[in-house]
């Protein structure tokens, strides 16, 4: 009987005396010899066995001496036989062990040649185990046995034995039966109290602590145990794969090949992938988006004259479905030795597999490529043993679909600025563009410009009449305040201290109110602060320590004053409310409707708070790539534009009656017929026109709201009337017809033809005037749907 001893049961350090003993098996052999179970076909070779047992008492009693075993070895072969029926001997990986030394006898045949493999130098041991945590493991058996106080411990034994026929190492998981042995306490073993188990539970990691409480040999193990050992290297590797899935590290590929050649049993296998944004409706629109290819190489176009054949086109990217070529070559038989038949032959693989993963992120396909230089070594049999990888591969691609989208908006955000999402699609395509060249390590690689050509302009405005005299007046009146507040508070120290410095102050005083009331001049307001703070403020903290009526009257003015902005800051507060309010209602409101104008056609829409709203809108076939412009939609976006602005004004007198200063709008809206081109300026992080010929456009835009009627100091743009300013008379009978509309619905009243005064730079511009018709019961809820302008406008 073959003994593999890995310790010395006498020197390993356990709160047991270990005894070998085979009594308990030894007392089932004498109940089958008894006369009752004669008819048993255990009984006769039971009689046997306890005749021959009867004369080695220390198999009963038990012993330390491994040498024994030796000694005593047919008798313990004889014994130990119904344990290991011989039908299992080739199957199972089985041995009779020693506990927590491992050295173990009479073994399976199967576990005999494991161990043979593993060559002779081989030690069998536990992984992860040392004798500290062993000592305490035993711990936990004698309060289980013992004390009847259960504590679970449980945790896997693993053995790592190398397999010297595949050169590589084999995982095994053991589990131990404990159906033959028995422990129980010396007479020197201390008695534990409920108190001892709870400090025991409380000091896992001390390892005096158990020691004390559980002093080394202090207890006996009697008996033996039976090891059976299972091979878990294909879960092992699993495991190993999922956790190289899950980290964030840049060399992932070159590590789970590692693992993969593990798992298929293929020394040069080799691994990688592609992640591809995929167009549905057209696969050769599908874009590489990250690659560590085996075969693509960066390719642009994966149609089937780009790469793949139809069958694999059809498999991998319309039916998800994981695809074995076991013989490269009879595949390129097979498509006349096709482009990825030459890309597979020239990286010399000879079979390979790819597996789709399909992200839950919509439109990103990920395929993992599985290749071996020798056909049929990858095949479609094998193949089904990645079935328990596939969902980690899941959760891997969808984890680096989202990290990959979020470098990409953080690389637009650091590079761009917040986009709008109808062209959003296109700064993710330079974005994508930018990494791509980065990761194949080109020179200047930069983030490319974005322009979008032929695309409509659209702009409107609804500006608040006069706020720049408003403003004035109320920064005027807040002045006047705080000036006549300083001016009573100088005439009553005068009073109190008659120093001529408080009259001369007091004029100084006098002189700025009376320049006020004349007038605002641009820096008057700075100036006057800047007097006040160096030469008023050290006075009213001298006056307000030398006379109590003097410091209620400084408090009143401090009390007037804003405490962040320390100015008198009531009327323009109140202005500043009512333009805040305005704003607010027309942002929102604009905002609203704009969201179901996308409905008609994507198209890119900016807007501006100032002193009321203005916004862009650009429509074109640049724009999108999944949708076919007309100009349909252009007329379609003008007249909603048209409606806008009536409703626009609506919601703006509406609002009024929340202000303290009742504000007005004027609306505008320029018509611009011919297409241009815009682009984004990196340095403003906005859309601009570009070129020379387009500039004209932007020169109207800034100029055009301070336009005069020609020949009349009249301005074009006024409360109550909306200004279509166009140059061609082509677009003046466009908005004729939907003004025309407009005056059907109620919303719209007469309408001029205007000439407007040559602007600098610019001549030539006509509008089109046209009342608003006021709703007396306006609702924001009930104004024009999308949908009823569609239909209108077929």
């Amino acid at each position: 009987m073959k003994i593999r001893q890995t310790k010395d049961i006498h020197t390993v350090e356990l709160p047991f005396k270990l005894k070998i003993s085979f009594e308990k098996i030894f007392n089932l052999l004498q109940k089958y010899a008894d006369e009752e179970f004669k008819e048993h076909p255990y009984h006769e070779p039971s009689k046997k066995i306890i005749e021959e047992v009867k004369n080695i008492p220390e198999l009963i009693d038990g012993f330390s001496d491994e040498s024994l075993l030796k000694k005593h070895e047919e008798t313990i072969e004889l014994l130990l036989d119904p344990l290991f029926p011989e039908l299992l001997l080739e199957n199972e990986i089985k041995a009779v062990s020693i506990p927590f030394t491992f050295t173990t006898f009479k073994f399976t045949s199967r576990f005999e040649k494991i161990l043979q493999n593993a060559g002779e130098d081989y030690e069998l041991k536990v992984r992860n185990f040392e004798s500290d945590l062993m000592y305490i493991y035993a711990c936990t058996l004698i309060l289980a046995n013992v004390h009847s106080y259960p504590v679970d411990l449980k945790r896997p034994f693993f053995f790592d034995i190398p397999d010297k026929t595949t050169n590589s190492i084999k995982k095994y998981r053991a589990a131990f039966n404990a159906d033959f042995m028995d422990i129980f306490p010396t007479e020197t073993a201390p008695k534990l109290s409920e108190d001892d188990i709870k400090i025991l539970l409380d000091n896992f990691e001390n390892i005096d602590v158990w020691k004390e409480k559980l002093p080394p040999k202090s207890y006996i193990f009697k008996g033996f145990g039976i090891m059976n050992l299972f091979d878990v290297t294909t879960d092992e590797i699993i495991s190993e794969i999922r956790t190289n899935l899950l980290k964030r590290e840049d060399n992932l590929v070159h590590t789970l090949q590692a693992s993969f050649r593990k798992f298929f049993g293929i020394d040069d296998l080799t691994l990688g992938f592609s992640v591809f944004e995929i167009d549905a409706n057209n696969l050769a629109y599908s874009r590489i988006k990250k690659e560590e290819s085996l075969v693509l190489n960066y390719v642009k176009d994966i149609s089937c004259n780009g790469v793949f054949c139809n069958y694999v086109l059809e498999k991998l990217f319309l039916n998800n479905e994981t695809l074995a070529i076991s013989d490269v070559e009879k595949y390129g038989q097979q498509t006349k030795k096709n482009n990825f038949y030459q890309r597979l032959k020239n990286m010399n693989i000879g079979s390979i597999i790819l597996v789709p993963i399909q992200a839950s992120v919509k439109g990103d396909l990920s395929i993992i490529e599985i290749a071996s230089p020798r056909p049929f070594e990858l095949n479609s049999i094998n193949q089904n043993k990645l079935q328990d990888l596939i969902p980690l591969f899941k959760i891997a691609v969808d984890r680096f679909s989202e990290e990959h989208q979020n470098v990409l908006e953080a690389t637009i955000q650091e590079n761009y600025t917040s986009i709008h999402p109808t062209v959003k699609w296109r700064f993710y395509e330079a974005a994508e563009k930018f990494h791509r060249e980065s990761f194949e390590k080109k020179e200047k690689a930069k983030v490319e410009d974005i322009i979008f050509s032929d695309v409509y302009p659209l702009y409107g405005q609804s500006d608040i009449k006069g706020s720049s005299i408003a403003r004035n007046q109320a920064i005027k009146e807040d002045l006047t305040t705080q000036l006549s507040l300083a001016i009573s508070v100088l005439l009553e120290a005068c009073k109190s201290e008659r120093l001529p410095i408080y009259k001369e102050l007091r004029f100084r005083v006098d002189q700025y109110l009376s320049e006020v009331k004349r007038g605002l001049k641009a820096g008057d307001e700075i100036s006057i602060l800047d007097f006040l703070k160096r030469e008023i403020y050290p006075v009213f903290n001298h006056i307000k320590e030398i006379n109590n009526e003097l410091k209620d009257l400084v408090d009143t003015y401090i009390n007037r004053l804003d405490p962040s902005l320390h100015v008198v800051y009531e009327k323009r507060k109140a202005y500043e409310d009512s333009v805040t309010l305005l704003n607010d209602q027309l942002a929102s409101f604009l905002d609203t409707k704009q969201e179901e104008a996308q409905q008609m056609f994507p198209h890119y829409f900016e807007r501006y708070k100032t002193d009321g709203v203005e916004y862009n809108m650009y429509i074109g076939q640049s724009l999108t790539r999944d949708k076919k412009f007309d100009n349909l939609y252009l007329y379609n976006l003008r007249l909603w534009q048209l409606q806008i602005m009536c409703e626009m004004e609506n919601v703006a007198l509406k609002a009024a009656e929340q202000m303290d200063h009742k504000l007005r709008v004027a609306s505008l809206i320029l018509v611009h017929s011919n297409p241009l081109a815009i682009k984004f300026r990196m340095d403003e992080k906005q859309f601009d026109v570009d070129g020379a010929y387009n500039i004209r456009y932007e020169i109207i835009k800034k100029r055009i709201d301070k336009a005069h009627i020609k020949d009349t100091e009249e301005r074009l743009t006024a409360p109550g009337k909306i200004a279509i300013v166009y140059s061609q008379d082509k677009d003046a009978q466009e908005y004729y017809k939907y003004i025309k509309y407009l005056q059907s619905k109620k919303l719209l009243g007469k309408v001029e033809k205007l000439e407007i005064e040559d602007l600098q730079g610019v001549s030539g511009l006509k509008a089109l005037c046209v009342e608003v018709v006021y709703q007396k019961d306006f609702d924001i809820q009930k104004t024009i749907t999308i949908d009823e302008l569609i239909q209108e406008f077929k």
